[in-house]
């Protein structure tokens, strides 16, 4: 299990992450979506080991990451910009990894070598982007690890290839319980992947929860009064993310069930209102502007 309890990491005098806390259990996938700059790479190569923190508590299976070998060969890192040596091979990638990774499996390599169209004898450097990129993630499962990290994974990869990269990826996690964290702004690609979603801004967790949950706890509501209510009455009942009034027509967005939403507007005799479900890519929108981060601000 990866924990992290009021961790902190910065740069100088720049807090890239602040008293960040999340949990992720065995076997579950957790997408990690923010603005730019909130700190999803940063917490990402802390989970890794790459940066010790500054404070807080970061561990893996109960140890800390930070120059453990015996704790990072349980992981895996699929960095947003994979490395490569000049003229390496998918085979020389392969025996690299074999050397350190004792649960290296030759025969997931071979299997997944045929699946993926690349070339085990080409150079990397030769080859696009999504390539590489399938490249990464066939040494990756064949490395068997525990916890599988993801930045930006779908970034260069075609349709076809990002349906079979989670088909793989939630095989291992069915057979062997592995976990996987993944920071992508690709939201439409999580919304069918992931168990658990952590939005982050400004270094900090807007909101960590399961997807049904999200979906189910946050609505998008259309109605129409003659008149129009007081928007402070409505805030005294509701809990509204975001409004917008236009004429008779009010479009909101409400944290909360939605048998007692629809309750409160039936109770103001609206000339007609439906709730509406949110998408992911919605959701991440409204949290953020309710944090603060919107379009208006941004162009002010």
């Amino acid at each position: 299990m990866i924990e992290i309890r009021e961790f902190t990491k910065k740069f100088g005098t720049y807090c890239a992450l602040d008293h960040i806390s999340l949990k992720v259990e065995p076997g579950v996938i957790v997408g990690l979506v923010g603005s730019n700059g909130a700190g999803k790479s940063t917490l990402l190569r802390s989970i890794v080991g790459v940066y010790e923190g500054d404070g807080g508590i970061l561990t893996v299976d109960g140890e800390s990451p930070y120059e453990n070998p015996s704790v990072k060969e349980k992981i895996f890192f699929l960095s947003d910009y994979p490395y490569f040596q000049s003229g390496q091979t998918l085979q020389d990638l392969a025996a690299f990894y074999a050397r350190f990774y004792r649960r290296w499996s030759k025969e997931k390599f071979e299997y997944l070598s045929r699946i993926f169209p690349v070339g085990k004898k080409q150079r990397l450097s030769e080859m696009s982007k999504g390539m590489q990129r399938q490249c990464a993630l066939i040494c990756a499962v064949s490395c068997c690890p525990d916890y599988l990290i993801m930045d930006e994974i779908f970034d260069g990869l075609d349709p076809v290839m990002r349906q079979l990269l989670k088909r793989i990826v939630s095989g291992e996690v069915a057979e062997r319980n592995m976990s996987v964290v993944i920071a992508s702004h690709n939201l439409r690609e999580l919304e069918d992947f992931c168990d658990y979603i952590g939005m982050l801004h400004r270094g900090g967790i807007v909101l960590e929860k399961d997807l049904d949950s999200i979906k189910l706890g946050i609505h998008k509501i259309q109605a129409a009064f003659r008149p129009m209510p007081e928007i402070e009455q409505l805030k005294q009942q509701l809990d509204i993310v975001t409004w917008e009034a236009k004429g008779s027509l009010l479009n909101l967005v409400v944290r909360g069930e939605e048998r007692e939403i629809n309750r409160v507007f039936e109770s103001l005799h609206p000339i007609f209102f439906e709730t509406l479900p949110l998408s992911l890519e919605e959701v991440f929108i409204n949290e953020m502007e309710a944090a603060g981060y919107d379009l208006e601000n941004i162009l002010k």
